[in-house]
């Protein structure tokens, strides 16, 4: 008996990829094994059977590639319903990234919301030093009044510890935290600060999720939604996708 607790107990303690990974199919296993020997280096976060017959579906750092269950061949692409005209790829990862991006509490966040309660909320990958972030946040307020409430995230496309991550890390550090983001939106240098801060994690999600360039816009159901967006835009984007009562999930 003590000998079956403590089976269960270190049982319990597996980590989820191992216990998944010795679920997985022959096909999944074939799959794996073939991407992973094709690309030693890369992160798979989830093997499945994928609407195409005869193929898998592979997730790697945001991006989907289709291995054939034998693992002999490997397609790269987006993958349609013709009849249904929906692109079965992108709401695949939108899945995966609504799950991701849904983890990262409130206090990790920059929020700029309408004063009301908003229609859409979307969270946005952005770097101090990009031109059409900056240009996407001086219309801030122009989001706002269309009810869509912008929640940001960094993601300093220079890559760790260089100056536009220790830009995003004295923005998070300052007192007036939202001050110091639009200040540096506009050009200003942030007084050099630091502290504990979440933006080495929050870039490490954004290559996680596939974003490649800034500002990255997804929706709130974890479809990308594109780059830079004028307000009327991104509000047309957002009310083809799903209605307004999205924004409270």
């Amino acid at each position: 008996m003590i000998r079956r607790h403590l089976f269960a107990a270190l049982l319990a303690a597996l980590p989820l990829s191992f216990a998944a990974r010795a679920a997985e199919s022959p096909a999944d296993a074939a799959a794996r094994k073939a991407l992973t020997e094709l690309v030693p280096q890369a992160k798979v976060d989830a093997v499945e059977q994928a609407p195409l017959p005869g193929f898998r579906q592979v997730i790697v750092s945001g991006q989907m590639v289709y291995v054939s269950d034998d693992g002999k061949y490997l397609l790269q692409g987006s993958l349609y319903d013709t009849r249904s005209k929906r692109d079965l790829t992108a709401a695949r990862l939108a899945v995966d990234t609504k799950r991701k991006v849904d983890a990262v509490p409130a206090d990790k966040r920059i929020v700029f919301a309408p004063s009301g309660k908003p229609k859409y909320k979307v969270t946005v990958f952005t770097d101090i030093d990009c031109g059409y972030c900056r240009k996407l946040h001086s219309q801030v307020a122009e989001y706002n009044q269309r009810g869509i409430e912008l929640d940001y995230l960094f993601f300093p496309r220079s890559g760790l510890n260089t100056p536009s991550f220790d830009k995003a890390v004295s923005v998070w550090c300052a007192k007036d935290r939202k001050g110091a983001f639009t200040a540096a939106k506009s050009g200003a240098n942030p007084a050099p600060l630091k502290c504990d801060n979440p933006v080495a994690e929050q870039f490490t999600l954004g290559t996680q999720i596939g974003v490649n360039a800034t500002p990255a816009v997804f929706a709130p159901d974890g479809t990308h939604i594109g780059g830079y967006l004028p307000p009327d835009e991104m509000l047309a984007r957002l009310q083809s996708l799903a209605p307004p009562a999205l924004a409270g999930n």
